[in-house]
C-alpha cells in the first residue's frame, strides 16, 4: 500500500482570485487531493492568537529575595610576615569577605534586590600599631563595595623601630562598611533600601626577628686634623634580641666623606644583646678637608643563631676634624743692600688648630740672593704662638731695587709623630740703596779714618787747650 506524502502549497484561486495556503497529498490511485486549504488572513490571525495564548499562559516574571545573612570579614597578610629591627617596608594586608546567604527565595512580583545583605559596602580598613614597636605611616585605605565570596588588598607601610625586641605582635585592623538591612517595596514598583553600619577591628600577626642592633654611645677623635693620620674611638652597644657570634665592628666612609678608614675591622667575638664594646680605628683626613663634622658609617657581620654570617644595618656618626697646622710671616720684611750679606731674623707664627712639633724652618734662595744656612730650628709651637728663624744671606752687587719674596716651608711632626711639610710660606724682602751716612758707617776704611781722625782731634785738643787755660791765668 503506498502511503501519500502531503506538502505545503501557496496558490491562488481559480474563481476567486484569493491568496490561499494548504495541505495537499495523493490517493491510492495516484491523483493529487486537497485534505486542507485556509486563507492568508486566517493564518495571520492563528499565530496572533497562538503568541497571545503563550503570553498569558506563561507565570509572571520571578524576582529574588535574601532572607538573611551579612558581611563576615576577616584579614591576613599576604606574603611573609617577618620583618627585622630597622625595617621600612610595605605590607599587603588582604580583607576576605565569607558572609553567606542562607535562605534565597524566588518568586514572582518581587523585585530583586541591587545590593545582597552579605555586601559591604564603603568598606575602609586602618592599621594601627597597638603597642608594637613600629609606626604605620599610611592612613586609612578605602576598598570600596566588597561582595560576599570576594577579597580585596591593600596596602600599608610601616617602620620597624631600631631597637625593637624580637617576637610575634598582634596589629590591630579597624573597619567599616555598610550593609543592606531590608528593603520596602510599593504598589507603585517603587523600592526602599534600609543600610545599617557595621564596624569592628580585625588583627593580623607580623612576626619581628631577632638581630644585632648597633647604637654607637660615643664617637671621638683622637690627634685628627686636616691632612693627617689619627684615630676615631667609639663605644657601641647591642640594642637588639640577637646574640651575635664571631662579631666583627667594621668602619666604612659614609659616602664622600672626607674621613678614610686605614684599619676598618676590630674583631670583638661574642656580642650579646645590651652588651657595650669600644673599638679604635686608624683613619685619614684628605688634605683639602676642612675643620669640621665628618660622617663615617658602623656595622657588625656575625653569625646568628641559624649559623648564618650577617649584617647589621649601619649606624652613621659624626667625627669632629680639626684644621691643619698653618704658618705665616709674623715679622717686618727685612732690608737688604746690593752686595750685602746679612743675618736675616724671620718670625713665623702658627695660625693653625693644632701643635707643630719640633718644627723647622727652611728657606729656598734663588738669584740674586744666596746662603750657606737654609735650615733653622723652630722648636715646638701652639696654635697662635711665634717662633723666630735666623738665616745668613748674601745679596749680589748687580741685584734690581725692588721687593723679593723667598719660599719657605716648615717640617714638622704631630701629636702622633707623623711627619709633615706645610704649604708654602712667602718671605718678603726689600733690597734698596744704602744713604751716604749709612755707606760711611758700614765700610770699614770709611770707619778706621774716622776713628784715627777722632783720635787726633781729642789729642789735639787736650795738649793745646792746657797752655790756652795756662796764660788767661797769667794774663789775670
Amino acid at each position: 500500500m503506498r502511503r501519500m506524502k502531503p506538502s505545503w502549497r501557496l496558490g491562488c484561486g481559480e474563481k476567486t482570485g484569493m491568496i490561499r495556503a494548504g495541505i495537499q497529498g495523493r490517493d491510492k490511485s495516484g491523483k493529487r487531493q486537497i485534505i486542507f486549504t485556509m486563507s492568508l488572513s486566517k493564518i495571520a490571525l492563528f499565530w496572533m492568537c497562538l503568541v497571545f495564548l503563550i503570553v498569558i499562559i506563561s507565570p509572571v516574571q520571578a524576582g529574588t529575595l535574601y532572607q538573611e545573612g551579612t558581611p563576615v570579614l576577616s584579614a591576613y597578610i599576604s606574603g611573609s610576615n617577618q620583618a627585622n629591627p630597622g625595617d621600612k617596608l610595605n605590607i599587603s594586608i588582604v580583607v576576605e569577605n565569607t558572609g553567606l546567604n542562607p535562605i534565597k527565595i524566588v518568586q514572582g512580583g518581587v523585585a530583586t534586590r541591587e545590593d545582597p545583605p552579605t555586601t559591604a559596602k564603603f568598606l575602609s580598613v586602618n592599621l594601627r600599631n597597638g603597642g608594637a614597636p613600629l609606626a604605620v605611616e599610611s592612613d586609612a585605605q578605602v576598598i570600596g563595595d566588597l561582595p560576599g565570596g570576594s577579597a580585596s588588598p591593600s596596602t600599608f607601610h610601616i617602620k620597624i623601630n631600631r631597637d625593637a625586641p624580637a617576637g610575634d605582635y598582634s596589629l590591630p585592623l579597624d573597619y567599616s562598611y555598610q550593609y543592606l538591612y531590608s528593603a520596602d517595596t510599593y504598589n507603585n514598583g517603587t523600592t526602599k533600601y534600609h543600610y545599617l553600619s557595621g564596624n569592628g577591628t580585625l588583627y593580623v600577626m607580623l612576626s619581628v626577628q631577632p638581630q644585632v642592633v648597633i647604637n654607637v654611645l660615643s664617637a671621638q677623635s683622637e690627634s685628627l686634623n686636616v691632612g693627617t693620620l689619627g684615630y676615631v674611638n667609639l663605644d657601641i652597644q647591642n640594642v637588639g634580641s640577637e646574640f651575635g657570634r664571631n662579631a666583627v665592628v667594621k668602619l666604612f666612609r659614609s659616602g664622600t666623606s672626607a674621613i678614610l678608614p686605614n684599619d676598618s675591622s676590630v674583631y670583638i667575638g661574642d656580642f650579646s644583646p645590651g652588651q657595650i664594646t669600644s673599638c679604635q680605628y686608624r683613619v685619614f683626613v684628605v688634605p683639602d678637608a676642612q675643620a669640621q663634622v665628618y660622617p663615617v658609617d658602623v656595622v657588625v657581620v656575625y653569625v646568628d643563631h641559624n649559623g648564618n654570617t650577617v649584617m647589621s644595618r649601619n649606624d652613621t656618626v659624626g667625627i669632629d676634624v680639626g684644621g691643619k697646622a698653618d704658618f705665616s710671616v709674623n715679622s717686618s720684611p727685612p732690608v737688604m743692600y746690593p752686595g750685602t750679606r746679612k743675618t736675616v731674623t724671620i718670625e713665623y707664627k702658627n695660625t693653625g688648630d693644632v701643635t707643630a712639633y719640633g718644627a723647622k724652618a727652611r728657606i729656598v734662595a734663588v738669584i740674586p740672593f744666596t746662603t750657606s744656612d737654609d735650615i733653622a730650628d723652630l722648636g715646638d709651637i701652639s696654635p697662635g704662638q711665634t717662633a723666630s728663624a735666623d738665616f745668613l744671606i748674601t745679596l749680589d752687587r748687580t741685584a734690581t731695587l725692588k721687593d723679593y719674596a723667598l719660599d719657605s716651608e716648615i717640617r714638622y711632626r704631630d701629636a702622633l709623630n707623623n711627619s709633615y711639610i706645610s704649604d708654602n710660606i712667602p718671605v718678603p724682602i726689600t733690597v734698596t740703596t744704602e744713604s751716604q751716612l749709612t755707606t760711611i758707617l758700614t765700610n770699614p776704611v770709611y770707619v778706621a779714618i774716622t776713628v784715627i781722625a777722632l783720635f787726633a782731634i781729642l789729642y789735639l785738643a787736650n795738649r793745646f787747650g792746657k797752655k790756652a787755660i795756662q796764660r788767661i791765668w797769667k794774663d789775670k
